[in-house]
Order: C-alpha cells, then structure tokens, then sequence
C-alpha cells in the first residue's frame, strides 16, 4: 500500500479518512484496514475531534468491499489468526466515543456495507447503491451481518444477502440504513450539518452514551433499564452536566470541558 491510498486530513472538528482507491471502487485490503483503524485510534487521542468521517475518493464508489484482486485471503489472516483485519477495526470502532460518521458518495457493497453500517450515523447521495453481492463470488457477508441483525428487519436482511440484488438510497433509507439521502452537490453540506451538531454537543455525554447504547443493545429489558438509571445518575454528576444546566439557564451556549 502507497500512502496516498488512505488520506487522513483534518477539518475543523472532524477528521476525515478517505479510501483513496478510486480506481479499485475504493476496495479495501489488508493495508487499508490497518491504515483506517490506526488513523481511528489516533484521532481518539485528540479532544479537539468531535466526529470521524469515513468515505471514499470520487463519486463513483464509497466502497466496494474487499478487493478481491488480493485472492480469498482478503477475507481472513489466515486459519492461525481467528480475527479478521475488518474485525479488528470494528472493535476499534465499537470501543471510541467520538461518533463515526459514513459519507456515501457512490456505490456502498459488500464489506462497503459493514464499514457504513459500524458508522453511527450516514448521509448518502442520490445515486448511491447498495447491497450485498457476496454470493454471486461464493461467499457470505458473514461479518456485515453482525451490524444488520440490530439494524435490519429479517425479511431485509434476507432480501439483501439472498437475491444479491442492489438497491437504490431512497430503499436503503426506507430500510433503516441511513439517516438521510441528499443530491450529490449537498452531501459535503449535510456530513457539515451532522458535524456541527454533534461538535455542540457535550464530549462527555457523546462518549458515555456510545458506551452506553452498546451496553443496552446485549441487555434485556429489566437489565437495561437497571443500567440507565445508574448511568444517569453518574452522567448527572459530570462536569459537563453542571455546564450545561449552567448554559441553559444563563442562555448562553456550553463551553465543555474538552473544547
């Protein structure tokens, strides 16, 4: 991998990464995992990064899954090692507080579908299409359906991975896959949008929430509701907390702890 094929830049309050494989549909590999999840545990480490977005070059493909130029070892390090480098980013992912944020500029397939779907929030433009064409290459998408089983209806679930079909954003909206669907000319606007109201949001709140929202998911009901109630009250007691009803009452806007 040349280092031009993962660009990292910053802005404002986001770190943008984007697959710069425009010639391969921004397909990843082995490199390009490794490159985005440490570009992801870097920008952790920065209290200024309020929101991580991740797209691809151009506007033809935000990714096209695996590259399978590499061979079926795209899909595993080998029988020795049971994770997968996908896997190991969506650990990466899961585990941070900074919300992640899918800019869908073009064809969003395969394991494209598995990095948009790890994203807590996504923006798509118009033309973009998505789906799930593993089996027509003898495969299933094993990992993706880790984030589509909570995500997902199962009789979408089902449409996706068994007719191998793809469908346009106005579907992929209607299923729940994204949050909304813009004209290509708007969608840098609308990723702007979403990054300006999460950047006035508490750092604080945004990071025990992720956790939280995670935690819940794995819960049963009289667990989860056990689980909220502890954490407000701790949330409750943070800095942040006392800044924001400070904030609210005095009309002004918050000045967190981490900004």
């Amino acid at each position: 991998m040349t280092a031009a094929e993962v660009l990292v830049e910053r802005r404002g309050a986001a770190l943008w990464i984007i697959i710069n494989r425009e010639a391969r549909r921004n397909a990843m590999n082995a490199a390009v995992l490794i490159a985005m999840q440490g570009a992801i545990q870097g920008a952790v480490k920065d209290p200024q990064v309020r929101a991580i977005v991740l797209t691809g070059a151009g506007d033809k493909a935000f990714c096209a899954g695996a590259d399978l130029g590499d061979g079926t070892g795209v899909f595993t390090r080998g029988l020795d090692d049971p994770m997968t480098d996908f896997g190991r980013l969506a650990r990466t992912v899961r585990d941070i507080g900074v919300p992640l944020i899918a800019r869908v500029n073009g064809a969003c397939v395969a394991g494209g579908m598995g990095l948009m779907a790890m994203c807590d929030l996504a923006v798509a433009a118009e033309h973009a299409r998505f789906g799930l064409p593993e089996g027509k290459v003898g495969v299933f998408p094993m990992q993706v359906l880790v984030y589509l089983r909570a995500m997902l209806h199962i009789r979408h679930i089902n449409e996706l991975c068994l007719t191998a079909d793809l469908i346009d954003a106005g579907r992929a909206r209607e299923m729940g896959l994204v949050n909304s669907v813009v004209p290509a000319a708007q969608l840098d606007a609308e990723v702007q949008r979403l990054i300006e109201q999460v950047a006035a949001t508490s750092p604080v709140a945004i990071r025990r929430g992720k956790m939280a929202i995670a935690a819940m998911q794995m819960m049963a009901f009289p667990e989860a509701l056990a689980f909220a109630e502890a954490q407000i009250s701790i949330a409750a007691m943070t800095e942040d907390a006392a800044e924001g009803l400070a904030a609210f009452n005095e009309r002004r806007p918050a000045r967190w702890t981490e900004t």
